[in-house]
């Protein structure tokens, strides 16, 4: 999709002097004194390098520790969790591969990237950048060809931009709330998000997360995967909190600054909700994203909303709770036809909508509770809607979830599968203190959220087996029995694709009166957005001119 966007661009600017200089770039890192660190193996689980430690939790989530300067940050880093990350970087690039057979194809497309990320370096600090380049080093030589390591860890950090500003596609339809005073149970500040990002159940499987202690800022949390110095969900020591959803984009003409690398900035750089919207204003970005900031010192959440030519700030006065999907609200944007469409077509607005019907069921949220939000799989007034439905705050493709408590410093994170693992609690006074050190863990698990009984059901491994076949209406060669899809609508028989799909392959095969059946079932059920609406009426619309 990304190569049929783009072939009519002018590929001859490939040979541009912007090119070329950012092809050399290299940032000064010789400012920044360096050890090369020399990892111990204590276990097949658990890794060292002075205070600085890699290991894995019973829940099977990585926990990252890493002090020092940006270089040492990176190189600290990049040491430990080697193994993770030219793995993860593996799983991304043949990903792509799939996307892009063609080795033709695939060519134009590395030398489009080199283009477009052409003027990346000058929008992201001089000290992320000597992170990642530090970071850049233990990245795997098999990918040179896309380009050098240090560029390919920038090109990496704005993968989530392009992504969703490319493809025009919801690659990520992420929920997010805050709540305080008379809306929680003892009146603090409480916030939860579901990150529903998928590259592939491949990806998701080495969470990372990573608790920083820069030499200079404020020591953090991320929660992301190996490779990434960026933020997508995070909180610092002070109580600041971000999380990232993706708003509707232009496609635009160059890459700028990652969204993730301005939420890092302000984790490691702000103490208060003014201090992270002044570090957002400043920063050039080339996507829409909504940026949920809550913070303790403040007891307060705002939504900052920024794109490329347009800036917000959406607050909610003495309401004390705030909900964030994949459409804009600040009075900025009230105006704007493309986050309008937005809201009519998307399932931004559906998700809106839900997230005010469970507030008004749980009127007093406390982490228990709001991980069980997060994890609500119906649709509006309780519809079922089918397993895997993108209206839900649920939809079961999650990359993470996490619970913050801003106040008293304490985040839940889930494990696998999706939010529906166990919900490990971290509380960052301990972790940034003498604490950790004589404890030797990060976790406070006496304060864990229990798995969520539906990860064992039987209507949940039906919807895993659901997700595995329906990639067998991807083969066009591909003869389908009526046993067999009987059978696979049967395991998801309130979601509207199976029925959608059915009578695709029965159009296929020129059986009108089964592909008609198909789709008049598809039109009862909630259908994710309107264009996904349309597109099942259009094909019944062609059933109709062939019967006739």
């Amino acid at each position: 999709m990304l190569i049929s966007i783009f072939l009519s661009l002018n590929l001859l600017s490939l040979t541009s002097c912007g090119v070329r200089k950012s092809v050399k770039h290299i940032p000064d890192v010789k400012k920044y004194a360096l050890q090369i660190p020399k990892v111990k193996k204590i276990n097949d689980s658990t890794f060292s390098f002075n205070e600085n430690y890699l290991t894995k939790n019973k829940q099977q989530l990585w926990e990252l520790y890493i002090k020092g300067n940006p270089l040492q940050l990176g190189y600290n880093n990049g040491a430990l969790t080697q193994d993770l990350m030219q793995k993860q970087e593996e799983i991304f690039f043949s990903k792509v591969a799939g996307f892009v057979p063609s080795k033709f194809k695939q060519n134009l497309l590395r030398n489009f990237l080199k283009w477009y990320n052409r003027k990346m370096y000058l929008n992201i600090r001089e000290d992320f950048q000597a992170e990642l380049y530090g970071l850049s080093q233990f990245s795997s030589s098999k990918y040179d060809f896309i380009a050098p390591k240090f560029r390919r860890a920038i090109y990496l950090h704005g993968a989530h931009d392009i992504g969703h500003a490319m493809q025009d596609l919801m690659v990520v339809g992420c929920t997010s709330l805050a709540v305080w005073n008379e809306n929680t149970e003892d009146g603090d500040l409480l916030i939860g998000r579901n990150f529903d990002f998928s590259v592939g159940e491949d990806f998701s499987k080495n969470k990372l997360i990573e608790f920083v202690e820069p030499e200079n800022g404020i020591p953090y949390l991320s929660v992301s995967w190996p490779g990434m110095i960026g933020v997508v969900s995070g909180m610092n020591k002070e109580g600041i909190a971000v999380t990232i959803n993706a708003g509707k984009s232009k496609i635009p003409l160059t890459a700028k600054t990652p969204i993730s690398l301005v939420t890092r900035e302000i984790l490691q750089y702000a103490t208060t909700i003014n201090e992270a919207i002044a570090i957002a204003k400043k920063r050039k970005v080339f996507v829409s994203e909504s940026i949920l900031v809550g913070s303790a010192n403040d007891k307060n959440a705002v939504i900052v909303e920024v794109s490329p030519h347009n800036f917000g700030v959406y607050s909610v006065g003495n309401s004390a709770k705030i909900f964030c999907t994949n459409h804009f609200q600040s009075e900025a944007y009230k105006d704007d036809k493309r986050n309008q469409k937005h809201i009519e077509e998307s399932h931004s607005e559906y998700r809106y909508e839900k997230l005010k019907e469970l507030l008004q069921e749980n009127k007093k949220l406390n982490p228990e509770k709001m991980a069980t939000l997060l994890r609500n799989q119906s649709g509006l007034k309780k519809k079922s809607i089918g397993f895997g439905n993108e209206k839900a705050i649920n939809q079961l493709l999650a990359h993470h979830a996490v619970i913050f408590s801003p106040q008293k410093k304490l985040v839940w994170i889930s494990s696998n599968p999706y939010q529906l693992g166990e919900f490990v609690c971290y509380d960052l006074n301990e972790v940034f203190s003498d604490e950790r050190l004589k404890s030797g863990k990060f976790s406070k698990s006496e304060f864990n959220i229990a798995k969520d009984s539906f990860a064992d059901s039987q209507e949940f491994r039906n919807y895993e087996e659901f997700k595995k076949l329906s990639s067998e209406f991807d083969d066009e060669n591909k003869v389908l029995s009526e046993e067999f899809i009987n059978h696979y609508q049967s395991l998801n028989p309130d979601f509207w694709l199976g029925y959608y799909l059915a009578g695709k392959y029965y159009f296929k095969l020129k059986d009108y009166q089964r592909a008609k059946s198909e789709f008049e079932k598809a039109l009862t059920k909630e259908i994710t957005t309107v264009p996904d609406k349309e597109n099942v009426e259009k094909y019944l619309k062609k059933v109709f001119k062939k019967q006739r």
